[in-house]
């Protein structure tokens, strides 16, 4: 039974009993290794390279178990695991020191597996069926925690956050370096708020709320402020050597940027962000005072202001040239900036931000409605060497501005989405970018010969988005990998391109491209074919399905239920999320949901994938086929157990 299950394991994607049996023979040799030896080896290995050796054979798989019980550091944010596989790879190890999990399965009953007092950074993601008492669980056994970071905490369970929870941890994680809650703050029950976090450890640099009210800010600091009137100069009581502040609040006002500056005087790294749900009055909003309130301590190096039009079409429509050019000139060391709903500031003001800020690498700017050409006419004679630039939604740009633009050579990341007036002499220009390794175009004016000048230029792209250019046909797949780019190309977003068909996906397949994310939602004529086309390709090894984690399929107007057929193994080997219309079969879709529960299947529109869009250095050097072998030791390491007891019985 046992040798039969390891042939099985070894021999995944082989055809044929030889293979099988050399596989069979393969894990008998190992068997006869001396244990010390083979626990050597694994010892050795991080957490990827383990799974993989545990699914090949049963001494590996025993060897592996072994190895969890002492390795210093588990990172699995790939896949989601349910309680009983947690148990397993979770075993008693006072060794453990970083702990990454995805939580979307689990819930309070896994609470006592994930908070081992080893642990000095642990990050918990999608923490939505755990109630606060994680909080408190945290507080209560990892004490020597530096880095915390808890994401959703709640948020499926519809409850109150307690502020004793909250307490717990703060007194009891006194090390505490970096501490990311991204949960509501307006759900905490107690009237003791600010007295609670004043237990916030001393040595906190890094503090990311995901929402918290603009008033309770300005209670949190105002014991800061009261301690700095004269003739005191007491150290500050609550967060004395903050460096960075990232805050999602309901509105950005001057009361609550003074607040800020003025109350943490350690602060270099500010990011607000607000989506107002009514129209912000004047007197409870952010005017030109209150952006000349940034940076009053002088210490500050990355800027954010984002206004979000997520519930209503809103700006700031109080600052201008004026209060820009007034913070420039107590800004001027400024490494990064973001300003996003900045309605009124024309290029006069962005042009002094470019001229005053001699250290700017990164620049980005959302719903800059008055920004144009002029703003980039003559960054040339500047000293700036910007690796990020963002110009999202920046409608009256044109082809001109990113000419400009690219004397910037050492440019990183594009991101144009939303320039609807960028055409093909931009991509022109930008394809003599050596360094561009993301480049976002979504709604541009591009067509496939633009593309043409990407795929023959020296920009070795790691990630390149067209959706909705709907100039774009067939032929731009060619155009894309005629050149370098089929060697590096990891992401590639070809959804809402009205003329795009399976004759495109063709053609994508030819070229052999190992694409780890491929989106075509709402393209009208994908179809069965493009499925598979793709179920069918191989990479190294003989494997089916390509290197693709990622495929959204979502309202493609051909997809039919025998599409569906192709996503069952060993089909798409790799794939953890896939994106479907939910009513091509529901039945078949659950069914497949059921057959491989470490596949998130999508059916809402909701966008795929468990990293941010503007973020792409994780796809640099990953292992995708690890993966597999990682969910393979999970569903199999289940029946080795089971063998295991059984022999245990017998002897």
């Amino acid at each position: 039974m046992a040798g039969s299950s390891t042939a099985t394991t070894i021999g995944c994607g082989d055809e044929g009993g030889e293979e099988d049996e050399k596989a069979a023979s393969g894990s008998l040799c190992l068997e006869m290794l001396p244990q010390a030896l083979l626990q050597s080896v694994i010892a050795r290995l991080d957490v990827s390279s383990l799974c993989s050796a545990a699914a090949a054979c049963k001494a590996f798989h025993a060897s592996a178990l072994q190895a969890l019980s002492f390795i210093p550091s588990f990172h699995l944010l790939e896949i989601a695991p349910k309680p009983d596989m947690v148990r397993r790879l979770l075993p008693a190890n006072p060794c453990m020191r970083s702990l990454k999990l995805d939580c979307a399965r689990l819930d309070d009953s896994s609470i006592v597996h994930l908070t081992k007092p080893s642990l000095q950074e642990l990050c918990l993601q999608n923490c939505d069926m755990f109630s606060s008492r994680l909080l408190s669980e945290v507080g209560r056994n990892c004490r020597d925690l530096r880095s915390l970071s808890l994401g959703l905490l709640a948020e499926g369970l519809d409850s109150l956050i307690h502020c004793s929870d909250l307490e717990q941890l703060l007194r009891g994680c006194s090390k505490l370096e970096s501490l990311s809650l991204l949960l509501s703050m307006s759900t905490f029950v107690g009237h003791n708020f600010s007295q609670v976090w004043a237990l916030a450890s001393e040595k906190l640099v890094v503090l990311e709320i995901g929402f918290i009210l603009s008033g309770m800010v300005k209670e949190l600091l105002s014991m800061n402020l009261d301690i700095q009137r004269p003739p005191s100069n007491a150290r500050p009581v609550i967060f004395p050597n903050l460096q960075k502040l990232c805050l999602s609040v309901d509105i950005i006002t001057d009361s609550l940027v003074s607040t800020i500056s003025r109350g943490l005087v350690s602060l270099s790294h500010l990011d607000l962000r607000d989506a107002p749900m009514i129209e912000p009055i004047l007197s409870f909003d952010l005017t030109n005072f209150g952006i000349q309130q940034i940076n009053q301590n002088g210490k500050l190096k990355h800027l954010s202001l984002v206004r979000s039009q997520e519930y209503l079409p809103t700006y700031f429509k109080r600052v201008n040239d004026l209060g820009i050019l007034l913070m420039s000139e107590t800004c001027s060391g400024l490494e990064s900036i973001h300003l996003g709903g900045f309605c009124r500031i024309t290029d006069a003001g962005f042009r002094a931000i470019l001229h005053s800020c001699s250290n700017l690498h990164k620049l980005k700017v959302w719903n800059g409605t008055q920004l144009t050409d002029l703003v980039f006419h003559d960054i040339s004679a500047t000293s700036l060497s910007l690796t990020s630039v963002s110009l999202r939604s920046c409608k009256l740009l044109t082809d001109l501005s990113i000419t400009r633009l690219s004397s910037n050579k050492d440019l990183g990341i594009l991101d144009l989405r939303g320039c609807r007036e960028i055409g093909d002499d931009a991509l022109k220009a930008v394809s003599c970018l050596s360094k561009l390794k993301s480049l976002q175009l979504d709604g541009s004016y591009i067509s496939d010969t633009g593309l043409s000048y990407i795929g023959h230029g020296a920009a070795s792209l790691v990630s390149l988005s067209v959706r909705g250019c709907t100039r774009l046909t067939d032929k731009c797949v060619s155009s894309i990998f005629s050149g370098s780019l089929r060697r590096s190309l990891q992401v590639l977003d070809l959804s809402l391109l009205p003329s795009l068909s399976d004759e495109g996906i063709l053609m994508l397949v030819k070229c052999g491209v190992l694409l780890a994310e491929l989106r075509l939602r709402e393209c009208p004529h994908i179809g069965d074919t493009s499925v598979m086309a793709l179920a069918s390709m191989q990479v190294e090894g003989g494997r089916h399905g390509s290197s693709l984690r990622l495929l959204d399929l979502y309202n493609c107007g051909h997809i039919t239920k025998l599409a569906l057929r192709w996503f069952w193994k060993p089909y798409f080997p790799r794939l953890r999320w896939l994106g479907v219309m939910g009513s091509v079969n529901r039945d078949m879709v659950e069914a497949l949901a059921r057959s491989r529960p470490f596949l998130n299947v999508a059916c809402h529109g909701e966008e795929l994938g468990s990293c941010c869009w503007d973020s792409f250095s994780n796809l640099c050097g990953s292992e995708y086929e690890e993966i597999d072998e990682l969910e393979q030791w999970l569903i199999e390491g289940e029946d080795w157990e089971e063998e295991e007891e059984m022999e245990d019985e017998l002897v």
